[in-house]
């Protein structure tokens, strides 16, 4: 049951709930004119949008997902950052860097004009990030939650030296049915395979994306508009992105899905991953003082 948490630094606006949820991590929940929605203050995780007449949520969530300190939940949007992937310098580090478990803090909410719900929050450095990235920053996750679901990420240089970063909004999208599902907009793009046994080989994408095993491909100039059409839930997903030079596409297919704990064995046939990325050779460098914008927003209609 969910238990009212007291806000520690904002009064959230009327649209904004703060409770437990699973495992004691605090969350946000939303609902207003537009969407019903909710975000993890731990890992600062989108983890279910669901507009308003809308059948099934648009993100995929796993039913066996880990609700705990030091693990990543399994579904929404996690950020990676600020590494994507492996440890880049092979150190031991957590895949996928250290922000999708960490604590953040909610730091504004709003209601909009149109009545959309706005909910920032912020990550920043601390002795124990510095431990595993030796840099100053302060990162800010701007959500809005209305007729299409809009995150910003925006990564700030706060120390007197720069820094590079890689990173990607890991977005797991809910499918009817993986095999009535497609890909469109990356049609004569180049990817980086990491499939199993690809040993990452450079190819170029013909025709639409479609699934029938193991994809783990990180496109390269990739186009920043792209959609996932679902005909089993006769259901279009528009992507608009801004920041990013690159988009993975991902699903573990039926071997890796069984071997992995967070999720149900045949959940693989029901999400896809779509990433606003930048990583491989889509590097951000960011002086002192410097800025970087990483912007994706995701619209969903019937056809």
């Amino acid at each position: 049951m969910n238990t009212p948490l007291q806000p520690r630094l904002h009064t959230p606006c009327d649209t904004v709930t703060l409770v437990d949820g699973p495992g004691g991590l605090p969350m946000i929940e939303v609902a207003n004119a537009h969407a019903t929605a909710r975000l993890s203050l731990y890992g600062g995780q989108v983890l279910s949008y669901r507009p308003h007449g809308a059948d099934v949520d648009l993100l995929f969530l796993s039913e066996q997902a880990l609700y705990q300190p030091g693990k990543a939940i399994r579904g929404g949007v996690p950020v990676c950052w600020p590494w994507f992937g492996p440890d880049p310098q092979g150190l031991g580090r957590p895949a996928h860097g250290l922000a999708r478990t960490r604590q953040w803090a909610l730091r504004h909410s709003a209601v909009l004009s149109r009545g959309e719900t706005l909910v920032e929050v912020g990550l920043g450095d601390s002795a124990e990030t510095r431990g595993l990235w030796p840099h100053a920053f302060d990162l800010t996750l701007a959500v809005t939650f209305g007729s299409t679901l809009e995150l910003a990420l925006t990564t700030r240089n706060t120390g007197d030296a720069p820094f590079t970063l890689t990173q990607a909004l890991h977005s797991y999208f809910a499918l009817g049915d993986i095999a009535q599902s497609r890909v469109l907009g990356l049609d004569g793009c180049r990817y980086i395979d990491n499939a199993k046994g690809a040993g990452g080989v450079v190819k170029r994408q013909l025709g639409n994306v479609t699934v029938g095993g193991e994809v783990d491909r990180i496109y390269t100039g990739a186009p920043p508009v792209l959609s996932i059409v679902d005909d089993a839930l006769a259901r279009r997903v528009t992507l608009r992105s801004e920041g990013s030079g690159t988009v993975v596409v991902w699903n573990p297919w039926e071997a890796i899905a069984a071997g992995m704990a967070d999720l149900p064995d045949a959940a693989y046939r029901h999400f896809i991953c779509v990433e606003t990325a930048n990583a491989a050779d889509d590097v951000v460098s960011l002086a002192p003082g410097a800025t970087h914008r990483l912007r994706l927003q995701i619209a969903a209609r019937p056809y």
